[in-house]
This record gives C-alpha cells, structure tokens and sequence, in this order.
C-alpha cells in the first residue's frame, strides 16, 4: 500500500503547498521511496511525517535537513513523529538521547522530544523524534523513558519493555493519551510493587486509574501482574460495557480463579468479549 501511495505522477508533486504522510506499520522503504519522494515537492509549506522505519542508523536532526528540509525552501511547517528501528548485531557507536537531541539544536520553533530504548534481550534499539505539541495520532511502542506529555489525538498504543511496567507508568499514560481507545502490551517482568491487597477497605490509598474510552486491550504477551493491573477495580476503572478483551483464557482463568474471585469481579463484569 505505501508503494501504491507513493507512485504518483511525479510531474504533479511541486504543485502541492500541503502534504500529510501516515504509516502506522514499520517500513525499510525510507531511504528508498519517502525520501525522493518528498524531496520532489520543492514547493511544500506544510509537512506532516507520521513514519516507523526500519533502518541501519537512527534519524535524527541531520538527516531531516540534509534530506527533507534543505529540498522544501518554501517550508513553513514541518510536524513529525519518527520511530527509526535497528537491530543491534556489531554496532561500535551507540548514540545517546543526548547525542540525537543536540542534532535538534536548530530546531527553533518547537520543541523536539527525542530518547532511545535497548532492548539487550531482543537484541535491538529504538529511536523517537517529534514534535511536541503536535497531532500525532499513533505512539509507537511506549517504554519507561517515556518522557510524558499531553497527546489529545492519539487512540492506540503500544507499550513493551524488558523492565517492569509500575502502576505509576500506567497513570502516565492515562494522563498522557486522555482518549485511548486501543492498548496492546507486552512484558514478561512481573511487577516490583504489587499496589493492593484482596480486600478493598486496604486499597483505598492506591490511585485508581481510569480509561474511560478504552474499547480493545490485548494482553496476549502479557504477565500476569498486568492482567492483575488491568481487571482488579481498585487500580483500574474499566468503561462499562465497552472492551473487548484479547488474551489466552488459561491465563485469564488463573488471574481470576475461574472467575471467582471478588478482587477482579467488577471489572470481569464490564467486558463485552474476550
């Protein structure tokens, strides 16, 4: 479909002042396709870039201005999220956040949120840069150096880590993504500081959580800790009536002893389908 998308009439391209590019998937076709492609709009006033690459090095502010902006002379506007992706087989230099944010130092007008992830046991690395504020609609892979912010457009996520998601993480992204609407996490470290009891008299000084338009979780890839996060009222207030539930039920079956038990009975009881 990206092919598809990016083989127009390349006569037509300097005619555009406007342009939006959405890609919710990982491509290797940046350096091949996007690039030329964008480089052909020399006329361009306002860019929007919403891409997740897989590539040999992270993009970072260099690469944006050699091979974007330093082609687009009439631009005004340039709004981005990029996820860049590499697998991490003999690399010598490993960059920091600190390394990838001074390549924004010219970046005047807004502010550039940028960090990075190792992942040692999966064996690669991930890079975000964008703009904040910003309209981003989709937030690639969420981790604990999530640095915060307001996303008031943003409907799904993907959170994974190799450490453990805390129940403060997940009032981060409740706080940080006020209309979830989709949630996909994965992580297989149990939780450090289990924030509850099996009564609820002894909760009551724990923060509970809410999502009140969330309508699809998949916890397929999940410890039980978060399944445990997600279903026990007293740390989550699920919407009633409204999310579909996607996980192995012998996992569900043993959070909850069969569905007996009193801890995670709310929460069960507002699921529409698993």
């Amino acid at each position: 479909p990206l092919i598809e998308i990016l083989n127009v009439d390349s006569e037509k391209l300097p005619d555009l002042k406007c342009f939006s590019l959405y890609c919710g998937m990982v491509t290797d076709a940046y350096n091949k396709l996007i690039v030329p492609f964008l480089q052909g709009m020399s006329n361009l006033e306002k860019l929007c870039l919403n891409v997740i690459c897989g590539t040999n090095t992270f993009l970072d502010g260099n690469e944006l201005k050699q091979n974007i902006i330093n082609h687009m002379p009439r631009l005004e506007r340039f709004e981005f999220y990029i996820c860049s992706a590499i697998y991490l087989r003999n690399q010598i230099y490993l960059p920091s956040k600190e390394d990838i944010q001074h390549t924004f130092r010219d970046f005047k007008d807004d502010q550039v949120i940028s960090y990075v992830d190792y992942f040692q046991e999966e064996s690669y690395s991930l890079c975000h840069i964008y703009l904040y504020p910003g309209q981003l609609k989709y937030y690639h892979t969420v981790t604990n150096n999530f640095p915060g912010g307001l996303f008031t457009c943003v409907r799904e996520i993907s959170l994974y880590d190799e450490r453990p998601f805390e129940h403060e993480f997940f009032l981060r992204i409740a706080e940080s993504f006020p209309i979830l609407k989709k949630l996909h996490l994965k992580n297989s470290k149990p939780q450090n500081n289990k924030l509850y009891t099996e009564s609820k008299h002894d909760n009551q000084g724990f923060s509970i959580i809410k999502y009140p338009y969330l309508t699809n979780l998949t916890l397929y890839f999940a410890h039980d800790d978060y399944i445990e996060e997600f279903l026990i009222d007293t740390k989550i207030c699920l919407p009633d009536n409204a999310l579909h539930l996607n996980i192995d039920y012998e996992q569900l079956n043993r959070v909850t002893d069969n569905f007996t038990r009193d801890i995670t009975r709310i929460n069960c009881a507002k699921l529409t389908s698993l």
